[in-house]
């Protein structure tokens, strides 16, 4: 409900919701009554997209396609799901424990399941919840690195501290979208390096990379993304980077943008807001109306 609030107050007439191999919300609790998310979202104003962030890839970082109006009782889906659940708890509390005995000692449970919100209050996390940023988040606090991008950074460059968790598929992400009614989308490409290598794949450029997931169905990029404001490594601006890949991918791909916004920390500099990486309603409209009536009917 705050994100549906805050996006309302800062007058965006559309957003979607994606997050790590979490599905969103149906409902939402508004002075103690059960409501349809989407129908509080037009309420405030607002046409809501409800998505899923694959994770894919195990041995390439960051290749996040996402998936949006899935079917979300097909059994398919609903599988990956759940093996994405139990791989992710699996692997974060492997990572804390070598980053404890790396001299870097952060409690799973007590310091990542537990955790202060805005006002102070101790609350739980469910495992499935649990994002490798939370753990990013507790190096910085602790300072074991200068911020969460610089303790990410630290993890990949460790391969001790880089545990891999077996992912999906990311062309088998793409199929699954489609299977359940879907549109695939890849999230943040600049966030993969350029140059990867991986079993299967051997070596190659981000570009021949993304070219290897058009081949197999991608629906669209993000072109615009919060980059200035993540754990990205190379040079260009957000945008010379919006403009690279429009001009790649522009005449081949659905275009859209993503501010990456998961709340504001109190303290946090230079934080990202909801919608400062967005795309104009009318693209939104283009891209996505056929698919939300699609949905509806």
């Amino acid at each position: 409900m705050e994100l549906i609030d805050r996006a309302a107050s800062l007058g965006m007439k559309a957003i979607a919701i994606t997050d790590h191999d979490i599905v969103p919300p149906e409902t939402v609790t508004v002075n103690g009554q059960t409501v349809d998310i989407c129908s509080y979202a037009k309420q405030k104003g607002l046409v809501l997209l409800r998505g899923y962030e694959f994770s894919t890839d195990t041995y390439v970082n960051d290749v996040h396609i996402l998936g949006y109006e899935l079917d979300w009782s097909n059994p398919a889906v609903q599988a990956e799901m759940e093996r994405a659940r139990l791989s992710k708890s699996e692997a974060y509390r492997k990572l804390c424990v070598i980053l404890t005995r790396k001299g870097m000692p952060i409690d799973y449970d007590e310091e990542i399941l537990r955790y202060r919100d805005a006002h102070g209050v101790i609350r739980e996390r469910d495992p499935e919840e649990v994002q490798r940023k939370f753990i990013f988040e507790k190096m910085a606090e602790k300072g074991y690195a200068e911020s969460w991008g610089a303790a990410k950074i630290m993890v990949q460059n460790d391969p001790e501290l880089d545990v891999r968790r077996e992912k999906i598929d990311p062309i088998r992400a793409i199929e699954l979208i489609h299977e359940c009614g879907g549109l695939a989308f890849l999230a943040h490409p600049y966030l993969i390096d350029e140059v990867v290598e991986a079993p299967g794949l051997g070596r190659m450029t981000r570009f021949e990379y993304i070219e290897r997931l058009i081949e197999h169905g991608l629906d669209g990029i993000e072109a615009r993304y919060t980059y200035n404001k993540t754990s990205y490594k190379g040079q260009n601006t957000v945008e010379e980077i919006e403009q690279e890949i429009k001009a790649r991918y522009g005449n081949r791909l659905y275009i859209s943008g993503g501010s990456d916004y998961h709340g504001s920390k109190p303290g946090t500099v230079d934080p990202r807001e909801i919608g400062e990486a967005g795309i104009s309603y009318e693209e939104f409209c283009r891209i996505f109306t056929p698919l939300l009536q699609k949905g509806a009917s």
